[in-house]
């Protein structure tokens, strides 16, 4: 009789420095109790979060595959020989969810080649949380990852975004590097339409959490810290 394959849990972690179990479910803290292989994007945040979730694992147990923009795509494949061989792997997010502008999407996509079942639990995405929150077009929106460094290609990226809302009256959503968002936001002052509206979701879930859409008239003249915080921006024409 074949051997049953093991599963790829998609574990999410939280957005910053939380206690876990205020917004994961308790399911995340039975899987990690389960599962020694991990795929992570850094093995010693990783390790860190798996023991506030759980104290009493075994750190030395653990066996960990880094996956990040360093990994060659060759070693890849090789993360998952312990589902093939029935144990369960687990792949974490460094926050929010795994797969969702994050590298474990390169290692989902292996795993469905393979025939191994993926199994994603529930946790927090900052791109639907600031979404849900934003009271903008929840129905039609489009996630653009990061805006170009270069300073005239990211004014007209901004201004191609800002035109691609109001034809399709889609909502349209990216992120910058937390230590560049000030930067940003003063590009997108200049360069947005007074009338466009304008959501900003910082620090989800934390005790400094701030969410906020007003149209960009009224941001000129309201500006907000943004430095080192992780932020969502979201804009609709």
């Amino acid at each position: 009789m074949a051997k049953a394959q093991g599963k790829l849990y998609l574990i999410p972690s939280t957005l910053g420095d939380i206690a876990p179990l205020e917004v994961l479910p308790i399911s995340i803290k039975q899987a990690i109790e389960e599962i020694d292989h991990y795929v992570v994007e850094n093995e010693k945040s990783a390790r860190r979060f798996i023991k506030k979730i759980s104290p009493r694992k075994s750190q030395p147990n653990l066996k960990m595959q880094v996956l990040n923009k360093y990994t060659d795509p060759q070693e890849i494949p090789g993360f998952l020989l312990p589902c093939l061989e029935g144990l369960d792997v687990g792949v974490l997010s460094e926050a929010g969810c795994p797969g969702i502008a994050d590298p474990g999407a390169d290692v989902v996509r292996i795993a469905h080649e393979k025939n191994i079942r993926v199994v994603p639990l529930v946790g927090p995405s900052s791109i639907l949380l600031a979404m849900m929150a934003s009271g903008l077009n929840g129905q039609d929106f489009a996630f653009n990852g990061y805006l170009p460094i270069d300073a005239s290609e990211r004014k007209k990226e901004i201004k191609r975004l800002e035109r691609l809302s109001i034809e399709k009256g889609q909502s349209q959503i990216f992120i910058e590097t937390p230590y560049r968002n000030d930067k940003l936001l003063g590009e997108l002052l200049r360069s947005l339409s007074i009338n466009t509206k304008l959501c900003i979701a910082t620090d989800i879930t934390l005790p400094t959490e701030f969410i906020l859409t007003r149209p960009i008239r009224d941001w000129k003249n309201n500006r907000v810290e943004l430095h080192k915080r992780p932020t969502i921006f979201i804009i609709q024409g």
